[in-house]
């Protein structure tokens, strides 16, 4: 079949079914539901039927046979100014060292907090070193060791000289050898009417054990097919569906409100329950509502923040020169300063309606216990 359903990969039984018709048709049922449909004489690769034509296999293709559809242009030359040995990267030199790099700081020191094993031998083992741990100074400055400024693009780089393409004038085509009668050639024209069968295999592959098949039907009876089903597949499903379930995990009860959520049960579901409570809360009084959630209005103000930072660093950039390290870095701290700073004033502001929005909140979050916090 050209594009079976897919079979259905778990532990319970399940009842394939294949109706095939007088009109060459056939329906495939997987739990009695129809996953696919489709002809005997289409459907399937390779087809009941072989093709009447085929490719002649003594045919050859002719030795001035031109099957190149573009070629170097011959007639194209290198320009003298071309320079093939230019580097693809130069060293910057307009780069400048950061103010707090730190040229005499190693980029490892011995772990200050390793100590020799009780067991250590120096006789045998030799003198015992620490081990080498990332320098912490390091990580607070732009760098440390020797400063090399960094390599940018060579815009002079123009890479190894190759003609430019063009369409081949002597171009003959795809060749395709000649077709010619199928020797082999039939046509069963009702693939439907099958031969008397006497046994079924089935070929499997699976690194799955415990695979049985059992209560298999054929047969020119619809009727008789679906008694068949009654009587052992819709008879086992239900029992089997049943025992499937108590071994299932229950459920876990979902939070009555906001304030009962769990960040790292649901990450989503937490983010935008809170951001909702917040966004009605600040239609009301958006102070009180910065009051009341300080994480969100946080969140909120160092979103925004950063996106401001970011174009400010892009529109900075605009002259060809990437941001340093130590520009992000303070940018990134103005931001959240900034917030910071936002937040403070907008919650000094608020002290004085927090107890009514606490009120507000216990109504819309609480039921019959919990209290909102």
């Amino acid at each position: 079949m050209k594009s079976p359903p897919a079979i259905k990969n778990d532990k319970l039984t399940h009842l394939y079914t294949l109706i095939v018709k007088q009109d060459n048709t056939f329906d495939l049922l997987i739990d009695n539901k129809s996953m696919k449909t489709g002809s005997l004489l289409e459907d399937f690769a390779p087809a009941v039927n072989p093709p009447a034509e085929i490719d002649d296999p003594n045919d050859t293709k002719p030795e001035d046979w031109v099957d190149e559809a573009r070629i170097a242009d011959p007639e194209a030359t290198k320009p003298e100014d071309w320079d093939e040995d230019a580097p693809l990267e130069i060293v910057d030199a307009d780069a400048e060292k950061p103010d707090d790099w730190l040229e005499d700081e190693p980029l490892t020191i011995p772990d200050p907090e390793a100590e020799k094993p009780e067991d250590w031998d120096d006789e045998e083992d030799g003198d015992w070193v620490p081990p080498q741990v990332p320098n912490p100074k390091c990580e607070e400055a732009s760098g440390c060791g020797k400063w090399e400024p960094p390599m940018i693009r060579n815009p002079a780089y123009q890479g190894k000289w190759t003609a430019p393409f063009i369409d081949n004038p002597a171009y003959k085509g795809v060749w395709k050898p000649r077709t010619i009668n199928n020797p082999d050639y039939y046509e069963d024209k009702t693939p439907s009417n099958f031969e008397p069968m006497g046994a079924i295999g089935f070929e499997i592959w699976t690194m799955q054990a415990d695979i049985t098949f059992d209560n298999i039907y054929i047969g020119h009876s619809i009727d008789d097919a679906a008694a068949l089903r009654k009587e052992t597949y819709d008879v086992k499903k239900p029992v089997e569906e049943a025992e499937d379930a108590k071994s299932k995990p229950e459920p876990k009860d979902k939070p009555k409100s906001p304030s009962d959520l769990i960040f790292m049960d649901d990450p989503v579901l937490y983010i935008r329950e809170k951001l909702e409570l917040f966004i009605t809360l600040a239609k009301k009084d958006p102070v009180e509502a910065i009051k009341f959630m300080p994480e969100v209005a946080g969140g909120i103000g160092g979103a925004v923040a950063l996106v401001i930072a970011l174009v400010a660093l892009l529109a900075g950039s605009g002259s060809g020169a990437a941001p340093s390290k130590e520009d992000i870095k303070k940018t990134a701290q103005q931001a959240k300063n900034k917030t910071i700073e936002v937040k403070d004033k907008a919650t000094d502001g608020a002290s004085s309606g927090a107890q009514a929005v606490n009120d507000e909140v216990n109504k819309r979050t609480t039921r019959s216990t919990g209290k909102a916090e």
